[in-house]
């Protein structure tokens, strides 16, 4: 038996049944804040002990990464991220580079919770995130490979027409005040010049480019160039959104094949973080096909495959 206490702490179950008790007490809220820090603390002392991930999730935002990332953490062999096994990306590559690489590196399983979860499975484990904002910043692929340069990286590209109404929809939610049309149409000038500012500096984030890019987030050849540039294209795995909901199943064994994995059936591949809504107007439909045909050949051409988004 171990005798380290905090080895326990890693554990999801010692984590969960740790919430539950916080959440019971008078003072939850505040007990959690504090729990949370000194768990985020130890994580960074404990940095040097954990390796990096080997898989990493990088887009296309409302693109199907929600749901890739939840059917993969069904795997008992993919371990959950620290100290909250429910989280899903930590946004280092892009707008958390300034904290350092001890910082995210205290997100993933130690050494000593991999070896003992392997003993416990038989085979090696994982351990991943799925930060969708990194397909599209520009500093995120030469970042990415210059601490994760094993990493599988994986992108799930969606018909850019329909990601760009997606991603409205999320932020009109939000802070978006703009309807559809007029969001589109004050794209240019709210992003303008956002993209030179944050390769001019390093630590500047962008609202605008985040997430007020609504068409210019699926002009997805640039971007995969440059996660190509960085690992290899063998190294870098993609899919069309429409490939993937077809065949949920088949993708996820794609992917834990590559990770060394063995394959595991998921239950429930119902879209997960779904928003249903009304459907876009069909002359505006009409008007972004005809703006985004380019940018729709450039990917086949790049990809090599028909992606009938056209």
């Amino acid at each position: 038996m171990s005798t380290d206490p905090t080895q326990e702490v890693e554990t999801p179950s010692a984590l969960r049944a740790a919430r539950e008790r916080v959440r019971q007490h008078p003072m939850g809220p505040h007990l959690a804040s504090a729990a949370k820090a000194v768990l985020s603390r130890y994580g960074r002392a404990t940095a040097a002990r954990r390796p990096p991930p080997e898989l990493l999730i990088v887009g296309s935002k409302r693109g199907g990464t929600t749901s890739l990332w939840q059917y993969l953490a069904e795997h008992p062999g993919m371990l959950t991220q620290f100290p909250t096994p429910n989280s899903k990306g930590t946004y280092f590559f892009s707008e958390e580079w300034h904290r350092g690489e001890r910082w995210w590196l205290s997100h993933f399983a130690s050494t000593r919770t991999r070896r003992r979860a392997e003993g416990r499975l038989g085979y090696a484990p994982a351990t991943g995130e799925s930060s969708p904002y990194d397909l599209y910043h520009p500093l995120a692929p030469v970042r990415a490979a210059q601490v994760a340069p094993d990493a599988l990286v994986v992108a799930v590209l969606r018909n850019p027409i329909d990601r760009a109404y997606s991603h409205w929809k999320e932020r009109r939610r939000h802070s978006e005040a703009l309807g559809f049309p007029a969001a589109i149409e004050a794209e240019a000038d709210r992003t303008k010049g956002e993209a030179a500012r944050i390769l001019a500096d390093p630590t500047v984030t962008s609202f605008a480019h985040r997430h007020q890019s609504y068409v210019d987030q699926g002009r997805y050849a640039p971007m995969l160039q440059r996660w190509f540039d960085a690992y290899g294209r063998e190294q870098v795995m993609v899919v069309t959104a429409e490939v993937f909901y077809d065949d949920p199943q088949a993708f996820i064994d794609r992917v834990t094949d590559r990770l060394g994995l063995p394959r595991h059936r998921v239950l429930d591949t119902s879209p997960r973080n779904d928003a249903p809504s009304d459907p876009m107007d069909d002359d505006l439909r009409s008007r972004l096909r005809v703006d985004l045909a380019s940018d729709i050949a450039a990917v086949e051409d790049l990809l090599g495959i028909s992606t009938g988004w056209s």
